[in-house]
């Protein structure tokens, strides 16, 4: 059932608009129609990162469940971790519609949706409704009309603390004004500092710390690369998602919908992400865990995500093109590539091809 998606599902979806195929994509996981995933698990996928344990390097980006209505459903499909969000402290509409563009021919989504959420409290009710569910991280972010941006995130830590696994900082996105001045060093110093003194406060109530996560874009020079590595090893950062949309629109066959604006996610992204990725591993080493997130649409793509220094990877705008059996596709491949290479665990083969993605220009 779950694999007749590509030839009924997606033809139904498509027929609607992209903002509306997704909230009945929302819709149809509420409901329980959508078969789970049946595969048991792989112990040589099982990696421990950042001190949590994940079952399989395979997650959920944010975007998809802004508001926190599926995330058990979400891990139901096969992925290890997911994560909602962006959240940010009140709820806030977005950009104007239509926001969100298909570009079918390149398997790439164009959107600006503008952090379109409905806040802290809502998303806090239905996390803690599901405690103890799955690995459940929340994706963090400033109100587009906020007039401190730093105290949002901190706002974000404090609020979820008791129900998240972890929590990204998302400061790339390209659809809110000025958030990505944030990656600017000064700037990003002070979001670090202010982020992960809230997280240790945290943490010491409750006894358990928990990791924070940085989201950078793809779209950083050499020098920005440089300025963001340093400050995530000063600040002793737990990790770093590499990365969120991009403003690029190189060699799309697509070129009506690649006139919007926005942030470009699928598969057009993979190798600019990738190389971000490797040149971001180079620069904070071995030990820090990095999230590769950028055109993940098959097992092959997941692990070069891994070969160029990825620990564990997302994916989202795939989905809108293979649907809901991705993930246990992906996981079964997994394994059979694990099979071919003769290894016992998927974490043997982080950065095996790391000079190669690190030297590719972006």
């Amino acid at each position: 059932m779950i694999g007749a998606f590509k030839d009924i599902g997606r033809r139904g979806l498509f027929m609607f608009d992209p903002e509306t195929a997704h909230g009945m994509s929302i819709a149809a996981l509420k409901s329980g129609l959508v078969p789970t995933c049946r595969l048991k698990d792989d112990p040589r996928l099982r990696q421990t990162v950042a001190g949590l344990d994940f079952a399989n390097p395979l997650g959920m980006a944010a975007g998809y469940d802004k508001n926190a209505e599926v995330p058990k459903a979400l891990l139901k499909l096969g992925f290890g971790f997911t994560e909602i969000g962006t959240v940010t402290p009140k709820p806030q509409s977005g950009n104007p519609r239509p926001r969100i563009f298909r570009l079918v021919e390149d398997e790439g989504v164009i959107n600006r949706l503008g952090f379109n959420n409905e806040g802290h409290e809502a998303a806090f009710r239905r996390l803690a409704a599901i405690r103890g569910s799955g690995l459940i991280g929340v994706n963090i972010g400033a109100n587009k009309d906020s007039s401190d941006r730093v105290d949002d995130y901190v706002r974000g830590i404090r609020r979820f603390y008791s129900v998240a696994a972890y929590f990204t900082a998302n400061i790339s996105s390209p659809n809110t004004p000025g958030l990505r001045d944030l990656q600017g060093r000064e700037s990003l110093a002070a979001l670090l500092s202010a982020v992960l003194s809230a997280r240790n406060e945290e943490a010491t109530k409750v006894g358990k710390t928990l990791p924070v996560f940085l989201k950078i874009a793809p779209d950083l020079t050499e020098e920005g690369m440089d300025d963001i590595a340093a400050e995530a090893l000063a600040h002793d950062l737990d990790g770093l998602i590499v990365s969120n949309t991009t403003l690029a629109r190189d060699g799309l066959k697509d070129q009506r919908q690649a006139k919007e604006a926005g942030g470009l996610s699928g598969k057009p992204v993979f190798e600019k992400s990738t190389a971000v990725l490797a040149k971001m591993r180079k620069r904070v080493g071995p030990a820090m865990p990095i999230i590769g997130v950028g055109g993940v649409s098959s097992a092959e793509t997941a692990l070069e995500k891994i070969r160029a220094g990825a620990d564990l990877v997302q994916l989202y705008s795939s989905m809108v093109y293979e649907g809901p059996g991705l993930p246990a596709n992906i996981l079964r491949g997994l394994s059979a590539l694990l099979d071919r290479e003769g290894v016992n665990s998927i974490r043997t083969l982080r950065d095996s091809r790391l000079d190669y993605w690190a030297g590719r220009k972006v």
